[in-house]
């Protein structure tokens, strides 16, 4: 009895155990790359994100300011012995008669009003610049967050000699700012500072009022 011949086309043909392992490794192997790209493409864009996010809140801080400083010693009464700008290693503080003592009412003479006795400090524990408007509230508010480092130093007119003293409040003509400011997260790829990427910026203002 002569058994039929089928068609070699017609024969199913399927992997075998070793050639489909072996394109499972393929496959990992390719997971893993894309996996690992995906990772480290993130990684790097949350360091963009984190840095651009510390320069923009530098600028910002130092702008707004460098606006007051530039305000201070305003004094259209003339008042007598008028410091717009008195010296001290510990704190800012800005003086100027912008307003009466009800809106909008002209100068009236005194830096009692709001906003014409404002305090800056460095608060070093929780890094960051407060701001203290002390005819407002006289308490301290947060107005600059991930500061590591805060400086300022009062300079004469000819913007080299460096006044270093109450006694010279007079002949304070400018005021230069430098603020380092830091990352709201560490990143675990940089080594240096415990993972926090850090900003310098260094500013050198000139109060038009001083000493007028």
């Amino acid at each position: 009895m002569k058994l039929m011949d089928y068609p070699a086309g017609n024969r199913e043909n399927g992997f075998s155990l070793i050639e489909l392992l072996f394109a499972m490794a393929i496959f990992l192997i390719i997971l893993a790359a894309a996996t690992s790209a995906f990772i480290s493409q993130r990684k790097s864009y949350k360091a963009q994100e984190q840095v651009a996010e510390m320069t923009q809140g530098a600028r910002s801080a130092m702008g707004m300011l460098s606006n007051e400083i530039r305000q201070a010693g305003y004094n259209p009464a003339n008042i007598s012995n008028f410091v717009g700008i008195p010296y001290s290693a510990s704190q800012l503080q800005l003086l100027a008669d912008l307003k009466g003592d009800a809106d909008p009412s002209p100068p009236d003479g005194d830096t009692s009003d709001p906003n014409e006795n404002i305090i800056y400090t460095y608060d070093s524990d929780n890094l960051r610049i407060n701001r203290n408007d002390v005819n407002t509230e006289d308490v301290a508010h947060p107005f600059a967050e991930n500061i590591q480092g805060h400086t300022v130093r009062y300079f004469e007119g000819d913007g080299v000699t460096e006044v270093s003293s109450t006694d010279d409040n007079s002949k304070i003509r400018q005021i230069e700012i430098k603020i380092v400011v830091r990352t709201s997260e560490p990143d675990p790829d940089y080594s240096t500072n415990n993972g926090y990427r850090s900003y310098t910026l260094t500013s050198r203002v000139t109060p038009t009022n001083l000493g007028l």
